[in-house]
């Protein structure tokens, strides 16, 4: 057993964590159906987030984990928005022939 102890969370709780991921999975189908016209990727990319959040947080246990594990994944998401954002900024620079 680890120094701080292990958290044990109730199966109630991934129960709900569950239906939750479902109900935003059919969020999700509505939305894929719906026009938006720009903002579909938008509403898209904000619902996957948001399921993302929830499996991490509760399914891999960071909610409960040392304060060391958010900071990695933290760096981590970090580094992949500046991934991001570079290869955003080439793809509008470039000079598009139609």
């Amino acid at each position: 057993m680890s120094a701080a102890g292990e958290h044990i969370v109730s199966p109630k709780l991934y129960v709900l964590i569950w239906i939750i991921l479902l109900c935003f999975t059919g969020l999700t189908t509505a939305a894929a159906f719906g026009d938006f016209g720009i903002f579909n990727p938008i509403i898209a990319l904000a619902i996957a987030f948001t399921k993302a959040i929830l499996v991490v947080l509760f399914f891999m246990h960071v909610k409960y984990s040392p304060r060391m594990t958010a900071l990695v994944i933290g760096c981590g998401l970090f580094f992949l928005s500046i991934l991001m954002v570079l290869t955003t900024a080439d793809y509008i620079s470039r000079g598009w022939m139609f």
